[in-house]
């Protein structure tokens, strides 16, 4: 909530309407935040935002600046992918490191120093060999996108996954800084895959909340992969074997439940966790 308080604090507004959200927002995290999800809340209190600051979508101009940084760095990763002894680990990290990108924890963040210290590691959780034999296997494939900027990167993985039956999907309307059809368009990723909206406008997924061509493509599906904290929160609780997330670590919430540190990067399949777990309580 601390970038809308910033970007709270800058807006032309009158005072009324500042005091306006600030209590509106209160009395939504007071009535909600322990009946819904995090990201279901944040929709809420983006409603809200919208509607005191009279813009529809108050983090475009941000969600562009996003797109255009990673859009130049571009053509540098594509060929630090290509050159790479393992190009499919390589893209699938600098996915993940493009996760850092997220105005609704934080209002920037360093991207050089994240790539680099996300190539330099290993993935803290890893189902990487799984994610691959799933591939292989694949005939269709949906890859549930999240923040503006991270589409970018989104494309680097995407290319290397190669599969003519991939879908790509968006938000079905601005949610924070996440990325929407015309993110997808302006980046190119509409060019390279299939993309489609999920017919939501929350910073996560719900499936029964999804549209139906979102729904049909996920009942359709032999993998999926989701990108980003919002997505696990929403997918999680499906208990769904071809769910792949792939996210860096932001809150204890959710480093508790992936029984890793804050800020550490994952590729995490729940069916393999648990049967991780259970072959090393045998050990």
């Amino acid at each position: 909530m601390k970038s809308y308080g910033n970007r709270l604090e800058k807006a032309d507004i009158p005072v009324a309407a500042k005091e306006e959200f600030t209590h509106g927002m209160l009395k939504v995290l007071n009535e909600k935040w322990y009946g819904i999800s995090a990201p279901e809340c944040a929709r809420d209190i983006q409603t809200l935002y919208r509607s005191v600051i009279n813009d529809p979508d108050p983090f475009k101009e941000v969600k562009r600046i996003s797109n255009d940084t990673v859009l130049e760095m571009y053509g540098d990763l594509e060929k630090l992918v290509r050159s790479s002894d393992n190009p499919f680990l390589t893209a699938l990290k600098l996915a993940v490191a493009g996760n850092i990108i997220d105005f609704a924890v934080h209002d920037h963040c360093d991207l050089s120093d994240t790539i680099e210290r996300v190539l330099r590691s290993d993935f803290v959780v890893d189902h990487t060999g799984r994610l691959m034999e799933e591939l292989r296997k694949a005939k269709k494939v949906l890859y549930i996108g999240d923040n503006a900027g991270e589409i970018v990167f989104d494309k680097l993985l995407v290319s290397e996954i190669g599969n003519p039956g991939l879908t790509y999907s968006v938000r079905g309307a601005p949610a924070i800084n996440d990325a929407t059809m015309e993110d997808a368009e302006y980046t190119g990723m509409a060019a390279l895959t299939k993309v489609i909206s999920s017919g939501y406008d929350a910073p996560t997924t719900i499936v029964s909340r999804s549209g139906d061509v979102f729904r049909r493509c996920y009942e359709e599906a032999d993998l999926i992969i989701s990108k980003g904290q919002g997505n696990l929160e929403g997918l999680i609780g499906e208990k769904d074997k071809r769910i792949f997330f792939l996210l860096m670590v932001k809150c204890d919430v959710i480093a508790g439940f992936l029984e890793v540190e804050k800020g550490s990067c994952v590729v995490y399949n729940d069916l393999y966790a648990k049967t991780d777990r259970v072959k090393k309580s045998n050990r």
